[in-house]
């Protein structure tokens, strides 16, 4: 069993995929679409992505806002939660994702990145963040038991 992570902006898709113990996130893409709403391509590429890996759970990033209100963003990514769920059949979980995008961007500065390197793979890297999140939280509650 694996887990798919990822970061859903308005015109990229981050996508990281857990190793088979649930241990670890790995970046794997970021998918490009032309316009906010063209997502069929999208929506194709992660279901060969999903039978690829074997993935049987969808963790999605849900920005919410800092003071943790719902905005426009965090509305997208819910009625792209549930487009996913129909199309993949899998479970979709949102997952608080603030900062992730600005902490991705960190790790890249640090790792002396010029900027036009960092804006290719940002996503990619805040989905890292993202599902490796959600693993820790997994085992974090496995440890507890």
């Amino acid at each position: 069993m694996r887990i798919m992570g990822l970061d859903y902006g308005s015109v990229t898709v981050g996508v990281a995929i857990s190793d088979e113990l649930l241990l670890t996130a790995q970046g794997k893409e970021v998918i490009r679409r032309e316009k906010e709403n063209k997502l069929r391509k999208t929506l194709a590429r992660l279901e060969t992505l999903i039978k690829e890996y074997e993935v049987e759970t969808i963790v999605l990033g849900f920005p919410k806002n800092m003071n943790n209100t719902i905005g426009e963003r965090a509305e997208k990514s819910k009625e792209f939660a549930v487009m996913l769920e129909r199309r993949t059949g899998l479970p979709v979980v949102l997952w608080d994702e603030r900062l992730t995008t600005v902490s991705a961007h960190r790790s890249l500065i640090e790792g002396n990145m010029r900027r036009e390197q960092r804006k290719q793979i940002v996503d990619e890297i805040a989905a890292v963040f993202i599902l490796q999140g959600y693993l820790d939280y997994l085992c974090h509650q496995k440890n507890e038991i």
